[in-house]
Parts: structure tokens; sequence; C-alpha cells
């Protein structure tokens, strides 16, 4: 099995970025130093894009069986057979999702405004949604609890602080800002062993 990526470059982003992610990379693989909005700015309306899509030759291995019996309150939420998401294939049975890509370099002295609109990882089902994200080092991270029933987020950083926080009930939100750039950082719940992201 092969992974290629395709990619249609236009003016290339920059991304300094921390992210929640599980597989694909080594965890704590140090990412480009963060954008703090010093030096020649980016002006973000003229700015091109990147796009693309990243296939595998092959077929992708089956994703583990959740068994969700173990808590009640996950159960009731869901319907027929739950698998985790370690591979997630598109309809054409090539293109995969919750992949990961970021610029490492050039950017030269360009830098991007500092984001501020918080990034959201919900729970939900039972499950960790989305899957894989991405963030800048200094925007925050809503991190919900939509469950009716006990979750907690652990986070597993090797360059930023690792945090357990408890949320056991639904609605609550807590928020984190990752302080260093630092690429696929593994959350976890460990009440739920399935939940990861």
């Amino acid at each position: 099995m092969r992974i290629h990526s395709s990619w249609a470059v236009g003016l290339a982003l920059g991304v300094a970025i921390v992210t929640a992610a599980c597989g694909g990379s080594e965890p704590g693989t140090q990412a480009p130093a963060a954008s703090t909005g010093t030096g020649l700015a980016v002006d973000v309306a003229n700015a091109g894009g990147i796009r693309g899509s990243v296939v595998i030759d092959g077929v992708a291995p089956a994703n583990a069986t959740i068994r969700m019996i173990a808590d009640p309150a996950c159960n009731r939420q869901v319907q027929g057979e739950q698998r985790q998401e370690t591979y997630v294939v598109g309809a054409d049975g090539k293109t995969l999702g919750n992949v990961f890509v970021w610029v490492k370099s050039g950017l030269g002295q360009h830098s991007y405004p500092p984001a501020t609109t918080p990034v959201v990882l919900d729970q939900r089902g039972c499950r960790y949604q989305p899957h894989v994200i991405g963030l800048r080092v200094g925007q925050p991270l809503d991190i919900i609890n939509n469950d009716p029933t006990l979750h907690n987020v652990h986070a597993l950083p090797t360059v930023n602080t690792e945090f357990n926080q408890g949320q056991p009930l639904q609605g609550i939100k807590n928020t984190h800002t990752f302080t260093q750039p630092e690429v696929m950082i593994p959350f976890k719940c460990d009440v739920h062993g399935w939940m990861n992201a």
C-alpha cells in the first residue's frame, strides 16, 4: 500500500500549526516556527491557495470495530456497527479523509495575522468530531461534550503541556490554547478507550 499526494499549488499558504490528530506522522514532529503576525504581512484577500487530494494505491486496511456497549449512554446514541476512523476512504475507493498536510517552509519573512477564531473539537456520539483538525499557536481550541455521559479530554503533546480535563456533564466546554508549534498531538478519552483524535 502506498499513499500519494497530488497537489495543484497556487501561492503556498503558510500554516504554523498545532493539531489534534492521530496517526500519519510521528507525534511531536516539530512544525515550522509559529506565525506571530510579525514580518511582512500576507494580504489574505489576495493570497493564493493549495488544493489537492491524498490517494491510496491498493486497498486500505479495515478499521477496527468499536464496542460501545461498555457505556449504555454511548450505545444508545449509535446504530449499527461502529468502527475506528484510522482509514477513511471516499466513494472512489482511493481518496483518503482524515489526512493532515501542512506547509513546512517557504514563507520566508512573510507571516499571516494571528488566528483568533476558535477551532471546535466536539464529543458527539462518543466520538471526537472532527477526527483530525488543525489550528495555529495561540488560536483557541474549544472542546465540547455534547454527550449525556462523562468524557475526559487527554491531550498527549510532546512539546506543549499535557492536559487531562474531565467533562462530566453534557454541554460542558473547556478552552485550551497551545503555546508552541507541534504537529500531530494525540487526543484520547480515558473513559472510552475507542475515542481518539
